[in-house]
C-alpha cells in the first residue's frame, strides 16, 4: 500500500466512488423520466468502473508482480469501457435528436 502517496490514493478512491454515484444517479434519472436510453449510458459506464477497481486492487498489493495480470485486465476494460461509452453517447445523441 506504500506504492502511492496519500493524495494519489485519495484521487483513486474518490474517482471510484464518483463513477458508482454517476451510474446510480443515471439509473435513477432514467427511471424517473422513463428514459431507458439513460440506462444504456449507465450500463456502458460499468467497464470503466471495473477498470478503476482493477487499478486500485493492483496498487493495494504494492504493485506486486503476482498481480500484474490486473494491469492487463485494467487496460482491456478501459478499452471496452471507452468503446461502450462512445456507442452509448452516440445512441443517446441519435435518439434525442429524432
Amino acid at each position: 500500500m506504500h506504492a502511492l502517496s496519500l493524495g494519489t490514493w485519495w484521487i483513486h478512491w474518490t474517482s471510484v466512488l464518483e463513477w458508482i454515484l454517476a451510474i446510480v444517479l443515471l439509473h435513477r434519472l432514467a427511471r424517473l423520466e422513463t428514459a431507458p436510453r439513460l440506462n444504456g449510458l449507465a450500463l456502458a459506464m460499468t467497464p470503466a468502473l471495473v477498470s478503476a477497481m482493477a487499478a486500485c486492487s493492483w496498487h493495494l498489493t504494492d504493485n506486486s508482480e503476482l498481480f500484474r495480470p490486473l494491469v492487463l485486465l485494467q487496460a482491456l476494460f478501459t478499452l471496452v469501457g471507452n468503446c461502450c461509452m462512445a456507442l452509448a453517447a452516440w445512441n443517446l445523441q441519435r435518439t434525442t435528436r429524432a
